[in-house]
């Protein structure tokens, strides 16, 4: 039997923190067992049990303020209302699968913090092990950025530093069949958002994303690739890289809404199709579009700018982009009908907004909210795979009147 190894540093807000218990091998993935927040004097302890001994590391991150756990393969089971408790420094905290292999736990501070001391010990006649991070308030000007800022191997998104297809024509392959790309929102680490009952958003577009692949191969006309087929974390970057390097003719992102005023929630239900513009349609989609690009942020990813000089590339940029907005609409009047004959829309069923996910170059492209997980009605209609099945047989449906019309309009 291995030795366990073990790493304890006290750190201030300046460098990183690592620490490693090894366990024996084991034939199955450690288990998170519990997480809870503890408050002695300035201090907030985060701790974290674990089933055995594994790799972490914790750093830092600004705008907003949040502590950020990697640790490898790590499974939770975790009572789900832990998270939203709030203590101390700490607001709530967050946690799932990552990447492949990699799991994180997302910690938002009510301001800047420190960690003040970190470490991971065994459990006393036991294989468990208990990781507790110690945070000490601290000013604004000494936090800076946070210690993670820069490290962006850290947060497993080498690919997005050079990945930029919103802003760049991307090579188009050549393929017999339309390309359709699914695109389940968010997953992993970011559940997205939660109905009364705590049944997640990550959960009902994987559903049915998963009934849309299906019922479009059926069909034997389109080649369908999915942005992911579980649940892990996909950011908006990779998203986009991910449709442009297989080329698709339509990227359909499927996710689902919900609303915190409660007086609201029985009255507001219904899918809204949502495309890519400038200016928000109107205030609703501005919230919403803002919302959904903070997913990368709620993963514990910090934004890069990437926006290029090249004038001659940003007019062709231009022209392809008003080019694949017409489609785009064009795509969202079909789809509209065809989910109105099926499922409750909602009072203005068709939006837009500057949405990242929608800013393909190469490609038409949707957004659908299939309803409101705040809203009874949805919540129990989404649930259902018969509902499910329905909703995705019309989007099939949409898809090929569109690529129809596409054809029958070439000369």
């Amino acid at each position: 039997m291995r030795r366990p190894k073990e790493l304890l540093q006290n750190v201030a807000a300046a460098a990183w923190v690592g620490l490693t218990m090894l366990s024996p091998a084991s034939a199955e993935a450690a288990e998170a067992l519990d997480a809870h927040l503890t408050i002695t004097g300035r201090s907030t302890i985060f701790e974290l049990t674990m089933s055995e001994g594994v790799t972490a590391q914790v750093f830092t991150l600004a705008n907003p303020y949040r502590v950020v756990i990697d640790l490898p393969d790590l499974s939770f089971r975790l009572d789900p209302a832990a998270g939203k408790k709030s203590a101390g420094l700490v607001s709530a905290f967050r946690y799932g699968q990552f990447a492949e292999h990699k799991s994180r736990v997302v910690i938002d501070t009510k301001g800047p913090v420190k960690i003040n001391s970190a470490n991971m010990t065994r459990l006393k006649g036991s294989s468990a092990v208990k990781l507790a991070i110690a945070l000490m308030p601290m000013d604004a000007e000494a936090f800076g950025a946070g210690t993670g800022a820069n490290a962006h191997n850290a947060t497993n998104e080498p690919e997005a530093v050079n990945a930029a297809p919103e802003n760049a024509p991307m090579a188009r392959k050549p393929h017999g069949k339309p390309v359709i790309v699914i695109d389940p929102g968010h997953g992993g680490i970011d559940p997205g958002a939660t109905g009364a009952n705590n049944v997640t958003e990550k959960t009902i577009v994987l559903a049915v994303a998963l009934q849309l692949k299906e019922a479009l191969t059926k069909t034997g006309l389109y080649e369908v690739k999915m942005t992911r087929a579980d649940d892990v974390f996909v950011s908006l970057d990779k998203r986009l890289a991910f449709s442009a390097e297989n080329a698709a003719d339509l990227f359909i992102s499927l996710h689902a809404d919900s609303i915190e005023e409660k007086n609201a929630r029985g009255a507001i239900r219904g899918a809204t199709i949502y495309t890519l513009s400038g200016r928000a349609s109107d205030e609703q989609a501005r919230i919403m579009a803002e919302k959904e690009n903070a997913s990368d942020l709620i993963a514990g990813i910090e934004n890069i700018d990437r926006d290029g000089g090249d004038q001659v590339k940003s007019i062709l940029i231009d022209l392809l982009k008003r080019e694949t907005s017409n489609f785009s609409a064009d795509f969202s009047q079909v789809l509209s009908k065809r989910l109105g004959k099926t499922i409750a829309m909602s009072r203005i069923p068709r939006r837009s907004a500057a949405f990242k996910v929608l800013k393909q170059t190469h490609a038409p492209s949707v957004l659908v909210e299939l309803g409101y997980l705040s809203n009874e009605t949805d919540e129990q209609q989404m649930l259902t795979a018969e509902w499910q099945s329905k909703v995705a047989a019309s989007i099939t449906d949409a898809v090929q009147i569109y690529f129809n019309k596409r054809t029958a309009a070439q000369p």
